[in-house]
């Protein structure tokens, strides 16, 4: 028997049939409930829909193949902290730092102790809620259109915020790294914001945990030479290794690396 919240997520997936998101104000209105009731009703298991970022969108597990914040963030999480914890060690007081966007980003800033006082570039919401809660970071967000599967802010025209600013350190999320095609993403719409970082920044920070490794994603971030520093969770397995030492790049992995 359907139950009243049954027939409203009903509702919300028969309405995301004709658009990919719906601002939660907008589904209170739609079901004639509070916010909260939205809330509750999506926070229960087997939802057909989920809430991301203030934004209802279809449940990544029906979007095979493509990259959902609300589906990665629960993945690897025990490999995500501790690579947050050796990447926020490279912050130093004063920074300018450029935050990629990603499930790892939050772990990273995380880790940042409250008291240190630097400068901090972001580009998608996750990573935007985290850094706003360490109370001695100046946080400057690069806005745009608002992607619901991950969570980025992509400019609208020509410009952005980083064409004023030289990071001094940049934080490069990857889902795949490979000796051969380097460094790679799910979603082409990350690139150009990803691309101006490497750019800008003085210091290129890759940051993949070991499941990364091995793996190749339709959007290519670029050659594994672009970065000077990989940070992991685990050392990477012996061709990778091997193909990054030629290259001079420092790995991180807390296990001697």
């Amino acid at each position: 028997m359907e139950t009243r919240r049954d027939e409203r997520i009903n509702r919300l997936a028969q309405a995301l049939k004709r658009t990919d998101k719906i601002h939660l104000k907008d589904a209170a209105q739609l079901l004639g409930v509070s916010e909260m009731t939205v809330r509750r009703d999506l926070s229960e298991p087997s939802a057909m829909v989920v809430l991301l970022g203030g934004y209802i969108v279809s449940d990544p597990k029906s979007h095979q193949g493509h990259y959902f914040v609300s589906d990665q963030q629960a993945q690897n999480v025990d490999k995500k902290r501790r690579l947050g914890q050796l990447a926020a060690a490279l912050i130093e007081p004063g920074d300018t730092v450029f935050f990629d966007c990603g499930t790892t980003m939050p772990w990273v800033v995380d880790a940042i102790d409250n008291q240190l006082a630097f400068t901090a570039i972001c580009c998608a919401m996750n990573t935007f809620l985290a850094l706003k809660e360490k109370p001695a970071c100046r946080v400057i967000l690069n806005g745009g259109e608002f992607h619901a599967d991950n969570a980025l802010f992509t400019p609208l025209g020509s410009g952005s915020v980083m064409d004023s600013l030289c990071p001094g350190k940049a934080f490069i999320s990857a889902a795949g790294i490979d000796d051969v095609q380097g460094a790679t993403c799910y979603n082409l719409n990350e690139l150009p914001m990803k691309h101006q970082a490497l750019q800008r920044a003085s210091h290129k920070i890759l940051l993949a945990d070991s499941s990364k490794f091995g793996k190749v994603l339709p959007a290519r971030i670029g050659e594994l030479s672009a970065f000077d520093t990989l940070v992991s969770d685990e050392a990477p397995p012996a061709r990778l290794n091997q193909r990054l030492a030629q290259l001079g790049i420092v790995i991180l992995n807390g296990q001697g690396g």
